[in-house]
Parts: structure tokens; sequence; C-alpha cells
């Protein structure tokens, strides 16, 4: 059987690969900074730009697809979550770290149909760490499967002063 939606997780990476590109990029430049809701919910014309340059890359290939993108919504587009296949954005997961230039930021992209999630691509650009996963399929860093631990348990830590 034919994988459906490969061609698709291909595209996510590659095109977070690119986005990748304009976020270390615009770490060397000063940044505009705004607000959203609060003082602590910034987002950047960087977070807007890369949010485009997804969307745009993913109508090229596959126009009837839908989106929710983080910096779409907080502008007032709705978030729908339906059963047509949906590409779930945020183009700078850690804008704050971002905006004060610290290494740990990333770009995610999920993918849904039918409501359930079928893969997710994180790009870490600054370290340079592309994180996958397929439902059913496992997780990986780079190519390389990932795997939880094998402890069992929780382990609690009292510190006494």
């Amino acid at each position: 059987m034919a994988d459906a939606w490969k061609e698709a997780m291909e595209l996510a990476e590659k095109t977070a690969r690119r986005a990748g590109e304009v976020v270390c990029a615009a770490l060397q430049v000063e940044r505009s900074v705004m607000t959203k809701s609060c003082s602590v919910d910034l987002v950047t014309q960087t977070d807007q730009q890369v949010e485009q340059l997804i969307i745009q890359s993913v109508k090229d290939k596959f126009p009837m697809h839908r989106f929710i993108g983080e910096e779409s919504v907080a502008a007032g587009e709705p978030c729908v979550l339906s059963d047509e296949p949906t590409w779930i954005i945020d183009p700078i997961d850690g804008t704050t770290n971002f905006v004060h230039a610290f290494p740990f930021v990333a770009i995610s992209i999920g993918f849904s149909v039918n409501k359930q999630m079928e893969f997710g691509v994180v790009f870490s650009c600054l370290e340079d760490k592309m994180y996958t996963a397929r439902r059913g399929g496992g997780a990986f860093c780079n190519g390389e499967r990932l795997q939880v631990s094998s402890q069992e348990g929780l382990i609690y830590c009292i510190y006494t002063i």
C-alpha cells in the first residue's frame, strides 16, 4: 500500500528547513517585536513571514488543504480543525527566545486528517536538528530513531536546606 502522506511529510521537512534559514538570518539583525494578547505574548515580522512561507509552499503543492497558523489565528482567522487535511503551524516555536536571541527556537509543523495527527515536524534550526514523527511510525531526530528511556516509575528527589 502506498504511503498516502509521504509527499506531504517530505514537503514539511523541506519547508521547515527553508523557514529555518529565514529564522537564522533574522537572528543576525535587529528584530521588530509586537505584542498579541498581552505584553508577554510576542510576535515578530519573522513569525509572520515564516508562517506565510510555510502556507504558500503547501498551497503550491496542495491547494485544497487547510491551515491553522498561530499568527493567522492571533490575527483573527478562525481556528477550525476539520476532517480535511489540515496543517498546524507554529512558525517560530519559542518566539520569546528568538526575540532575546537565545538559541532555542524551532519551526513546528503538524499535519492532521480526519482530526487525527498523521505526522509532525519540528526543526531546531540553530542546532540543525530535524525531529519527525509519524502516526504508527515512530519518532526520529535527523533520521535516527528515538526511543523512550527504560526507566520504570518515577524518582522523587527531596532536597533539604
